[in-house]
């Protein structure tokens, strides 16, 4: 029994959480239920009727009149001399707080608990129960439980929290969601290793744990994680969750534990969000189809208190529902960087589209994943387009993702700012995360390259976007491309050679020039390209070799390896590939075996003309010399002559010649 002679009898009271009256009461034990109808079990018959939805309270006028100021007002201020019926329909907490109002004013003990508590101190305000009727009255002592019990006790807050869910706004303005939210935020903020009382994801072999419970000297026991308090607070409503979050945000709480039981709480309300826990979390079973989720796997606990039957909703009701948890999550997702994860960001992303969730919201939410889009999947970027448009795919989406994540890099590069001890650390690396986003773009496109729907400029547009020094090799560029040509063979000359633009045949690799040597959809000035940068490259590498041997650096020619192009490329492209090299290096060992024949039959042709030489030589010289022989011969016989014919014209006797004497030997 409470009284209200001394603080010792109250805290007593309050204790055993026993609420009576016995002052201005009927000679009565209980309350009857009949059907709908609560009937008061005493010799004096009933004179008054209240009416609460299709439930009757069969009462008596003086005991609530000593009670309760609203029903004075009602009665005395009521035109009929003689009122027995009133309705209250709009009484907080419906007939199940009225019943204990009731029984109050009629002294019948009542068992005050976490799941009442609150309905009852809102009706007992609503019923006008003050200290000014009668000391001790309903309002005080139900203030005084919720003050002294309640929120001394982390699980009787998280409960009195959750009945709130239906007294708005009375709850909210007689301060019961804010204490409570106060008191939540406090004790999850506490050390760990000073934690003694219960919590559903890991509980106790304690029975009834309090908040200023003693050390337990149990040796076996085992530490509690820092993410205790997630699954406790899961199963409040969204404005209650939120409440929470921002009270224990402005106590200091680290950001990256903030993130974590946002994303949790994701998991539980917004079925099929998230696949697998994150940030130390265990998710286990699934969710409720609406409103808060209840884990079928957690055994005991707030959750199989709290949990009931829900009526299903109809469909715009319960899209309105998950469009209202999804924007408030967004609001109170920490600004610092890796809070949340860029996976969860970005299905939250998908959700927030199908839902048609503000555009502000969607806005700063799309910032968000630019900040740590180098953390994406590709998985996770295969977000449907929702809009009615053409392609199966939002293009669009990931081209604004990707414009948000390049801004970022730029004010970072450009503004270095150390971050303070609760920010987030920056990238470490521009480099590299420009380096991660190129290669997911490529495989993003080889994707949704696939969609004959898809545009040439939306994907020229998204190819581009990017700076060259992003990608130090262009082979994912390239298969997207093929993969482009293959789903639109419909493509002109001129569209080809445009889509082929965007890539920079110099960072091909060997593999990839070989493909496309033979790739009969590319342009053919686009593969002359290839086989001339290749080309290029060989004789390069030549010149590093012929360098290395003098002590000169190694020199690599192919950016990447055969492996690392055909990565995610379907097995046909795989297939065809690999075909094509067994034919080309068939083609180089025949086109190697015709170059040694020819440099033989260069040799010999080199030798058969020099022996022609020699042979043409030596017959030129031996006409020369009889020939001029003859000639030397002729010149001297005619000189003789016209010397005899001068002599013989001056009438001077001629000197015979002399006769040789014919040999006859």
């Amino acid at each position: 029994m409470w009284e209200s002679e001394s603080e010792s009898a109250a805290g007593r009271a309050y204790d055993n959480g026993v609420l009576s009256s016995t002052k201005h009461g009927l000679q009565t034990a209980r309350f009857e239920q009949r059907g709908k109808s609560w009937f008061v079990a005493t010799d004096v018959p009933s004179d008054f009727l209240v009416q609460i939805s299709d439930v009757n309270f069969h009462l008596h006028k003086y005991p609530l009149l000593s009670r309760s100021g609203r029903m004075n007002r009602i009665i005395y201020d009521s035109r009929e001399t003689d009122l027995s019926k009133i309705d209250m329909d709009d009484i907080p907490g419906g007939p199940e707080a009225f019943e204990l109002a009731a029984k109050f004013c009629y002294g019948i003990a009542v068992d005050l608990t976490a799941t009442n508590i609150s309905g009852l101190r809102c009706a007992s305000e609503y019923l006008e129960m003050t200290e000014d009727l009668e000391e001790g009255n309903l309002i005080f002592k139900t203030e005084a439980f919720l003050s002294y019990v309640v929120l001394s006790s982390w699980r009787d807050s998280i409960l009195v929290l959750k009945s709130c869910e239906m007294l708005s706004p009375w709850a909210e303005n007689l301060q019961i969601v804010r204490r409570c939210s106060e008191s939540i935020a406090w004790k999850a903020c506490a050390n760990p290793k000073g934690i003694r009382w219960q919590y559903t994801g890991k509980p106790m072999k304690v029975s009834s744990p309090s908040w200023n419970e003693t050390k337990d000297s149990s040796p076996s026991r085992s530490p509690v994680p820092p993410d205790w308090w997630f699954e406790d607070v899961s199963i409040l409503r969204i404005d209650h969750f939120v409440r929470v979050i921002t009270a224990i945000k402005v106590k200091g709480m680290r950001y990256e534990l903030l993130g974590a039981a946002i994303t949790h709480y994701a998991a539980k309300t917004l079925p099929g969000l998230i696949k697998e826990g994150t940030s130390g979390l265990t998710e286990e079973g699934g969710s409720t189809g609406g409103g808060v989720a209840v884990s079928g796997h957690w055994k005991g606990g707030l959750h199989m208190i709290v949990a009931g039957k829900r009526d299903e909703t109809s469909s715009t009701s319960h899209m309105r529902d998950q469009r209202m948890i999804i924007e408030s999550l967004i609001s109170i997702i920490p600004p610092q960087r890796d809070s949340v994860s860029c996976s969860f960001l970005l299905q939250l992303l998908r959700m927030a589209n199908l839902l048609m969730v503000a555009p502000a919201l969607v806005t700063e939410l799309e910032k968000r994943v630019g900040m740590q889009f180098e953390q994406a999947s590709l998985a996770d970027l295969l977000i449907p387009c929702y809009n009615k448009s053409e392609t199966m795919y939002d293009v669009d989406l990931v081209q604004r993702l990707l414009e948000h994540f390049l801004i970022q890099e730029q004010m970072e590069t450009e503004n270095p700012v150390r971050p303070s001890m609760h920010e987030a650390i920056p990238r470490s690396n521009n480099s590299n995360a420009k380096i991660k986003v190129a290669r997911l773009v490529d495989s993003y496109l080889t994707e949704v390259s696939r969609d004959a729907n898809l545009s040439l400029t939306k994907f020229q547009v998204l190819a581009e976007a990017l700076p060259e020094s992003a990608r130090s090799c262009d082979d994912g560029l390239y298969r997207a491309i093929d993969s482009y040509l293959k789903a639109h063979p419909t493509l002109s000359e001129h569209e080809r050679k445009r889509l082929c633009r965007v890539m920079d045949c110099q960072k091909l690799s060997m593999d990839a020039c070989m493909h496309a040597a033979q790739n009969e959809r590319l342009p053919l000035r686009v593969v002359v390209q290839v086989l001339f940068s290749e080309q290029v490259k060989l004789s390069n590498a030549i010149t590093s070799n012929s360098v290395k041997e003098g002590g000169g650096s190694n020199y690599q020619p192919m950016v990447q390896n055969r492996k690392t192009l055909l990565e995610g490329t379907p097995q046909s492209f795989q297939d065809g590939w690999a075909a094509a090299k067994k034919d080309i290096n068939t083609l180089k060992f025949e086109l190697e075996s015709v170059k040694t024949k020819y440099l033989e039959l260069q040799h010999d042709m080199e030798n058969l003309q020099r022996q022609f030489d020699k042979v043409t030589k030596q017959k030129q010289q031996s006409a020369w010399s009889t020939g001029w022989k003859k000639l030397s011969k002729m010149t001297k016989l005619s000189m003789m002559e016209n010397h005899v014919a001068s002599q013989g014209n001056d009438a001077q006797p001629r000197k015979t010649p002399r006769r040789w004497r014919n040999s006859i030997s």
